[in-house]
């Protein structure tokens, strides 16, 4: 066995925590694996001989090449929530497979890709990488040229937006959380009569003139109309996930980790009494969006 297939089959090995390393920082599988084809010709061009650990080297260079690629997202971000402006390595995004995309943005949770966008790149490195990956604080200290201390600040700055301040008790939380569960469960499998039977008989739904075909906010009223609604968005809701929503339980639809609209609920006695549907994206932008614990 020649030097390189050696060094191809040790970085084989790390190819998966690489992926998912940079798809947390990233959000993007396209990209992700760009961070990891540039990790490999970083490999392939250094000498590693004294390198004690090479998953750990790996580790720090795919964060470094993440966090340049943030970095220049961020100063070049547009409103679109279509856009993703980057300049990747080599451009993959004819490989990705969008299904598999979407398999892994579940996997992972639409609602925490949807808040990790929403932080800074030094924030959402070091998030990822103490809080997902176990990697010690004065380890990732250098790649963000910070102190230990002032990394775990930034850690901790990431995780209270991560995690949310819910604004009615823990109990009500639970019932909410059961009572959009339900919802989305019912969305989802096409169950009509499950669905009515989570609405109040006079819910209201109101929704952004962005979600439908008319250049007019959309009203409706009645829970079979409301439920008929619901069912023509079935094939949405699987990219739909709960999400804390300005402190209380709502619905995140957002395709490949992208947010695309969220659903705010008012919950009286059980029943679902108002629907919000936000798409616009300046309202999207005024919401707090936080991950609800499984």
């Amino acid at each position: 066995m020649d030097d390189r297939s050696g060094l191809t089959e040790q970085f084989e090995e790390h190819r998966s925590h690489l992926r998912a390393v940079s798809y947390r920082m990233l959000g993007s599988l396209a990209e992700a694996e760009d961070a990891v084809q540039e990790a490999w010709l970083r490999l392939d061009r250094s000498d590693i001989s004294e390198v004690e650990n090479l998953g750990g080297w790996l580790t720090t260079v795919v964060s470094r090449v993440c966090l340049n690629m943030l970095r220049s997202r961020e100063s070049r971000r547009e409103d679109s929530i279509e856009a993703f402006p980057t300049a990747p390595v080599v451009s993959r995004e004819d490989t990705v497979d969008p299904e598999q995309e979407a398999v892994l943005a579940d996997s992972v949770g639409l609602a925490l890709l949807v808040v990790l966008d929403t932080l800074a790149p030094a924030e959402r490195l070091a998030f990822v990488l103490h809080d997902l990956f176990a990697v010690p604080f004065d380890e990732i200290a250098p790649l963000i040229e910070k102190t230990p201390a002032a990394t775990r600040q930034l850690a901790s700055r990431a995780r209270r937006r991560v995690k949310g301040v819910p604004l009615v008790s823990e109990t009500d939380l639970g019932r909410q959380r059961r009572v959009v569960d339900a919802f989305l469960a019912a969305t989802r499998g096409g169950s009509f009569d499950a669905l009515v039977s989570l609405l109040h008989p006079d819910v209201v739904l109101r929704a952004d003139k962005a979600v439908g075909p008319t250049p007019a906010p959309l009203f409706f009223t009645g829970a079979v109309t409301v439920a008929t609604g619901a069912m023509a968005a079935m094939q949405r809701a699987q990219h739909t996930q709960p999400a804390l929503v300005n402190g209380v339980v709502g619905l995140a639809m957002a395709p490949l980790g992208r947010l695309f609209l969220v659903l705010r609920f008012a919950v009286e006695d059980g029943l679902i009494t108002e629907i919000d549907v936000v798409a616009e994206p300046e309202r999207l932008d005024e919401l707090e969006l936080a991950v609800l614990d499984a």
